[in-house]
């Protein structure tokens, strides 16, 4: 076990014409012993860099990486005592599942009895038992993203490393060996950083989630409370399938409420109380963003002061839920329904409710969350 920290860091690569790209910029994060973090944000935004520097693959342009006590800045990937799990699996060829699997300890000297050990458990926990006198040419790709991780678990490393190991498997697939993952959690005692662009990935393996956008750290927290509290727009429209819905106004004071009204004439207006927005005194009159996670808005039984009209543009079911694209005028939203759509055509005219406790409101201008 090792905890892992990152001290100011940053990652330039030279670009054309002298303008260098910044991968991550300036980034400090303390990550503990035994602890699940899932680096998250959309292509382009830095987890993988943090993961390759950590990893020794990528050099530090700046700050300096910590494992557990040592600097390792200038220390050899082969000596960080880490293992790196990949979406390509990059599997020896020409060897068996089971020399794949003992290939690293054979280059560290380990015993043949420590080997043969080491591997039937990593095989074990993997469930490759049956495929270890297999060549990878005969594997489907599941199958062989099970080897690249049986490899990294017979290497018993301190920090398990893992850069969007799965985005090239099928959906199913990808839940399985998702599912996998966070067993071994509860059996290897280790660190565990994994990447991954797809935010229903990221929430549904983080117990604690970094969502990364340009290089910088929006939002650092638990997977529950990132998904239900979201520090700014970003996080708010990056997190979730479908992302949050945001929806341009402005609000109006009117004695123990806040009413918000949607811009440019649209359907939709809340009256809000003031006690649940307390910050949101100072935005009275001028724009601000409203959010509401699609699952907050459901088809309306009866007409309320959270209630409003939209066009049914599409509608999307999903077998448990169904998905009601709507147009309120200014804007395209979701609503996510558990319960009959019954009556619900596209093209037509439905009256939903919005649940008031789950409204987020943003500042435009610097995309914050307005507590």
């Amino acid at each position: 076990m090792a905890s892992v920290s990152l001290k100011n860091v940053s990652k330039i690569y030279p670009g054309r014409k002298r303008a260098d790209v910044v991968a991550v910029r300036d980034i400090s994060l303390d990550i503990h012993e035994r602890e699940f973090v899932v680096l998250t944000g959309p292509s382009g935004c830095g987890k993988s860099s943090v993961v390759r520097m950590i990893a020794g693959l990528e050099e530090i342009s700046k700050g300096e990486i910590l494992l557990g006590d040592r600097r390792v800045n200038d220390v050899a990937p082969k000596d960080r005592d880490l293992a790196l799990v990949a979406g390509n699996h990059a599997l020896y060829p020409g060897m068996s599942v089971y020399d794949n699997l003992a290939f690293p300890l054979t280059l560290r000297k380990f015993s043949k009895a420590e080997i043969k050990k080491r591997v039937a458990s990593a095989a074990g926990l993997v469930e490759l038992q049956e495929l270890l006198e297999r060549g990878p040419e005969s594997l489907s790709a599941v199958e062989r993203q099970r080897v690249a991780l049986g490899r990294a678990l017979a290497r018993q490393p301190k920090i398990f490393l893992f850069d969007a190991p799965f985005a090239n498997l099928e959906a199913a697939e990808s839940a399985r060996m998702r599912a996998l993952v966070k067993k071994l959690r509860q059996r290897v005692p280790a660190t565990i950083i994994y990447a991954t662009g797809d935010p229903v990935e990221a929430m549904a393996m983080g117990e604690r989630i970094i969502v990364m956008n340009n290089g910088v750290i929006e939002q650092d927290g638990g997977g529950a409370r990132v998904y239900r509290e979201p520090a700014n727009m970003f996080v708010a429209g990056f997190l979730g399938s479908p992302p949050m819905n945001l929806i341009h106004g402005a609000l109006k004071l009117e004695r123990d409420s806040i009413l918000f009204s949607e811009a440019q004439d649209g359907t939709i207006k809340l009256r809000l109380a003031i006690l649940d927005f307390p910050g949101a005194k100072e935005f009275v009159g001028s724009p601000v963003v409203l959010g509401l996670r699609p699952e907050d808005i459901q088809i309306a039984q009866a007409s309320s002061s959270t209630s409003f009209a939209a066009i049914v543009n599409l509608v999307e079911p999903l077998g448990a839920t169904a998905d009601l694209h709507l147009q309120t005028g200014a804007h395209s939203i979701v609503s996510r329904n558990w319960e009959g759509i019954d009556g619900v055509e596209a093209g037509h005219r439905s009256e939903f409710e919005a649940n008031p406790r789950k409204v987020h409101l943003f500042d435009p201008s610097s995309g914050r969350r307005i507590t």
